[in-house]
């Protein structure tokens, strides 16, 4: 039996914008063949094996680029054998998006499909740059035209008489090589030179680019904003409107390009959060979050949790890899009995709210040791369990020690260095391509640190400024010759993004 396909707008590059059936459709995938214009973020929903059909701009032999005629191909090849397959597109598959085309080879090859409407460009370059394309003062209509016609026509389908006359808001689209003619063109046909017209370019992410300007001028803009493709024209009156409502822009680290050296799995834990603050977060996974190699020290306390009167996390981490392991070996909450539980700070509670368990004590303060003085009242002549990673400091047993408590230590997940990320966190620094790294622990400061060739080190603290999550951290960065800029005041991911939303202000 034939599988199905669905054809699915991702919308115009904010992850945001996919709409809920798209995020359903990714989940169920088998196959997902996306285009270059989709934000590869979106492909977290899905755990199928993922393609892309193009990469904008790409050149030389990693460059690829599958025809209309392949694509179609591939989607009824997949569907005849059953495949449950999701045709990721920019925008919406039928604006601009050759969808119809992949329908009717589905259509006639009898592979059943569904389409998935998106939030096309046109209404997110609009909406993001402030304009809105109608408006009861400005614009009663509006219309989407090409800006880029198929070459195989024997003449341009575009009447410039009826569109110079045309009573609204004009949008091109895929235009932006073209904007001397189309502009031209308009003027020629009777359409005021002084007509304002925004361009907007990498509509709705945090590259986001708009030049202003009117029908005489623009293409001076352009060019003097350097702006290039994915790029729409808007032409009219309610291109004016960008003036007093760009509220895109104003997000505290809008265009920002933010490293975070941080395991790759939890790159997405901060991802949304920065997306929504205006940043274009890059994922430097320096470090790798591992399972012990050898689960018998960990499944040996596992059995007998109730000799203890503390069980003390210290990060999201040990939250996971200790319930997990005990759900695995066939425990769970029951286990825990009269235990009380410690978190270091709300993200570790937060993880325990994730597994229906409430922390006991989460101190006012992040660190190790205002854990262990919050806890040094409760703990003597107690018996504590603390679920840690394979190296960090040993503050906490030092310090409950010292207060009575009997300490014992599991390592529930190791931390290891990832040193092949050296040569791709050398060339984005060499090239330019970050505005901040994040550092979250001492450890990945220190491998950070490592990873940086001595001629690269001057552009850090200047060029590519440091945001450290604590004091702790900022001092081991600083111990292995990492200038640090800020230091956040809160130490956790939201105060880490303040403190550089502070610092991108004043600057």
């Amino acid at each position: 039996m034939p599988g199905k396909v669905y054809l699915v707008g991702a919308g115009p590059g904010d992850p945001g914008l996919l709409t809920i059936r798209g995020m359903e459709c990714l989940a169920k995938a088998d196959l997902v063949l996306y285009d270059g214009l989709v934000n590869p973020v979106l492909l977290r929903y899905s755990h199928a094996a993922c393609e892309r059909t193009s990469r904008v701009g790409g050149t030389g032999p990693d460059a690829k680029h599958l025809n209309q005629e392949e694509i179609n191909r591939r989607l009824v090849e997949a569907g005849l054998a059953g495949k449950t397959v999701v045709r990721l597109k920019g925008g919406d598959p039928y604006i601009f998006g050759r969808g119809s085309e992949e329908a009717a080879a589905l259509e006639a090859a009898g592979v059943p499909y569904e389409v998935v409407p998106g939030i096309t460009a046109a209404t997110g370059a609009a909406v993001y740059s402030g304009i809105s394309l109608t408006h009861r003062d400005h614009a009663s209509a509006v219309a989407f035209v090409t800006g880029h016609e198929s070459p195989d026509k024997p003449s341009s389908a575009l009447d410039y008489d009826k569109l110079a006359r045309f009573p609204g808001t004009l949008v091109f689209y895929m235009g932006l090589h073209q904007i001397s003619a189309i502009a031209g063109s308009l003027v020629a046909h009777g359409k005021p030179a002084s007509t304002p017209v925004a361009v907007v370019c990498r509509a709705t992410t945090p590259r986001q680019r708009v030049a202003s300007g009117t029908l005489e001028n623009i293409a001076a803009k352009v060019a003097d904003a350097g702006l290039h493709a994915p790029s729409l024209i808007i032409v009219g009156e309610c291109a004016r409107l960008r003036e007093q409502t760009h509220w895109f822009e104003r997000r505290p680290l809008f265009g920002q390009r933010i490293g975070i050296a941080r395991a790759e799995e939890q790159f997405v834990d901060v991802l949304d959060r920065g997306t929504e603050l205006g940043a274009e977060l890059v994922s430097m996974p320096v470090i790798d979050i591992l399972p012990p190699a050898d689960w018998t020290e960990v499944d040996a306390v596992l059995d007998r949790l109730a000799e203890f009167d503390w069980i003390v996390f210290t990060s999201v981490n040990g939250v996971r890899a200790f319930l997990d392991r005990l759900w695995t070996c066939g425990g769970d909450g029951r286990r825990l009995g009269r235990v009380r539980l410690a978190a270091i700070g709300p993200a570790t509670a937060e993880e325990l709210r994730r597994f229906h368990l409430r922390a006991d004590l989460v101190p006012t303060s992040y660190r190790a040791e205002d854990l262990a003085a919050a806890l040094a009242p409760h703990v003597s002549g107690r018996r504590v369990l603390w679920a840690r990673a394979s190296r960090g400091r040993d503050v906490l047993p030092t310090s409950l020690t010292a207060a009575g408590a009997t300490v014992e230590q599991v390592v529930v997940y190791q931390n290891v260095d990832v040193e092949s990320w050296e040569p791709v966190v050398q060339e984005r620094i060499a090239a330019g391509h970050l505005d901040w790294i994040a550092l979250s622990s001492p450890s990945i400061a220190r491998q950070v640190a490592a990873l940086v060739p001595p001629e690269q080190r001057s552009k850090l603290g200047r060029e590519i400024r440091i945001a450290a999550i604590s004091p702790v951290t900022a001092e081991a960065a600083r111990d292995v010759g990492l200038p640090v800029n800020v230091v956040a005041s809160e130490f956790t991911w939201e105060g880490l993004f303040q403190a550089m939303a502070g610092e991108s202000r004043l600057a």
